[in-house]
């Protein structure tokens, strides 16, 4: 087997999505494309593009001089970074303007940016393959919220099925009730009248897509002192979302002001608000997830093979990990028929890889601060396909796999998002990843001579041939950590 650092090659181009949307310009760069997109640069500037379309129709001047500027550094950024592929979008407020297609000939004179005007369906297809290549599993409702539009689209199975646009976004909604709170609650519900199929959520998931409705779950940590600033498969059930909803009203700007991540969006918070409130309460989804995955990330979905979009992207982006980082490319099939004797019983398979692909990742931090380390990082790791439950069963395995036992500040720190049993599986898989690394050097190949089994309350370790000689004190001393964790004798064969 090749160490890891062989493996690593030159590198791919970066790719970039640049999206233009009603209310933000938004320029992505992609450390390369592939099932698990990695952002190594993301800039986001308000022009407020949509502001006065509803009701003039027009792109207002100002806020396009102010696009035009900021355009014109994301094309000398994607340029100096050396995008290979730059895929530019307009959304709705281009699409609707009557000068939207004159502003996007000027884009391409200016900055030879070629812009694509997405249509109302392509918005909303795009943006739900992005929030099914976030979670292949989302059975549900998508809604994207944007500074003009919400897109709803019913996804599941990994497909699209009915979509609708509408005019519900915070800079229009404003607009067309001319500002009045009550007379946009009609707008919105003589709106979602049009979408007779919402009933098909009840039940099921709403998966929530956009800047505002991000800020929303913003919010909602801050008023919890929930564990995890996490955005992406952050789950809030629908009674406790109809109850944070109405008491939003009731903060103060200085409240919210005072949450980071949320005070851009203040002004906006209360009109982001009044589309969901009515979906949640027509459609009774079981929960509300929030998706950090959207139209960008549908936008190099789209331009995936068949056979890259079946991949796992957890494992994508775990095996990517490993090859870069740890000093051996592991064995993943040999390390988990290895591990198959002591596996805690419903730790999902897909995480025991995860664990294994990312068990090694801390080699190069200073040995005092490995185990801290690693658990922070994989707590907050730009991974996908993962609920926060799962980051943090993942964190502390591969805490133990470093320093041999769970420490009381860290579990405490992830506690509420464990279920019980979670932290003595973690403990038990992170023990048996910390004797099969400590073998060999981190080497998996040698434990194909080497076999651990359990009968009756006995943990056995069987050396075969030479092999033996890699027994020792401390090969010892972490098979009777492991023991002790299964409550079983450990004996070395």
């Amino acid at each position: 087997m090749r160490s890891a650092t062989a493996e690593r090659g030159r590198r791919p181009k970066p790719v970039g999505v640049l999206d233009v949307g009603s209310n933000s310009i938004r320029l992505v760069v992609f450390e390369h494309d592939g099932r698990a997109p990695v952002p190594v640069f993301n800039e986001k500037v308000l022009c407020g593009l949509g502001r006065g379309v509803a009701t003039t129709g027009k792109l207002d001047d100002g806020a396009m001089a102010d696009a035009h500027r900021n355009l014109a550094r994301f094309a000398g950024v994607a340029e100096a970074m050396g995008v290979g592929r730059l895929t530019a979008v307009a959304t709705a407020a281009v699409r609707e303007a009557e000068n939207g297609r004159a502003f996007v000939a000027e884009v391409r004179r200016r900055t030879g940016i070629r812009l694509a005007i997405l249509s109302g369906e392509d918005e909303a297809r795009t943006s739900a393959l992005g929030v099914l290549s976030g979670n292949p599993d989302a059975d549900g409702v998508m809604g994207d919220l944007g500074g003009a539009s919400l897109e709803l689209v019913d996804i599941g199975g990994g497909r699209t099925r009915k979509q609708v646009t509408l005019p519900l976004g915070p800079l229009a909604l404003t607009e067309l009730s001319g500002g009045n709170l009550k007379r946009a609650r009609a707008v919105v519900a003589e709106h979602l009248k049009k979408v007779p199929w919402l009933d098909r959520l009840g039940g099921r998931d709403l998966y929530l897509v956009g800047g505002s409705w991000r800020a929303l779950a913003r919010v909602h940590m801050a008023l919890a002192d929930y564990p995890l600033k996490v955005i992406h498969a952050y789950a809030i059930e629908a009674a406790a979302a109809r109850s944070f909803l109405g008491r939003l009203p009731r903060l103060s700007k200085a409240q919210l002001k005072r949450i980071p991540g949320v005070t851009r969006r203040v002004d906006a918070l209360l009109w982001s608000a009044l589309p969901l409130e009515a979906v949640v309460r027509l459609g009774k989804p079981r929960r509300l997830v929030f998706s950090s995955y959207g139209l960008r990330e549908g936008c190099l979905f789209e331009t995936l093979s068949a056979a890259d979009r079946r991949q796992d992207p957890l494992m994508a982006y775990a095996g990517e990990l490993a090859v870069r980082q740890a000093r051996f490319a592991p064995d993943v099939d040999a390390i988990l028929r290895w591990l198959k004797p002591v596996l805690p019983p419903g730790f999902p398979d897909r995480l025991v890889r995860a664990a294994v692909l990312l068990g090694d990742i801390g080699w190069q931090d200073h040995p005092d601060y490995r185990a801290e380390h690693a658990f922070w990082r994989i707590l907050h790791l730009p991974v996908v396909a993962i609920e926060h439950r799962e980051r943090a069963l993942l964190a502390l395995t591969v805490h133990v796999r470093y320093h041999g036992h769970i420490e009381a500040e860290l579990l405490a720190s992830v506690r509420r998002l464990l279920v019980p049993g979670d932290a003595e599986a973690a403990l038990t898989l992170g023990l048996a990843l910390r004797l099969g690394y400590t073998l060999a050097g981190g080497d998996s190949r040698a434990l194909g001579d080497v076999r651990l089994e359990t009968e009756k309350r006995n943990l056995s370790l069987t050396f075969r041939g030479e092999r033996r000689k890699l027994a020792g004190d401390v090969v010892g001393r972490r098979l009777e950590a492991l023991s002790n964790a299964l409550k079983n004798v450990g004996k070395i064969k």
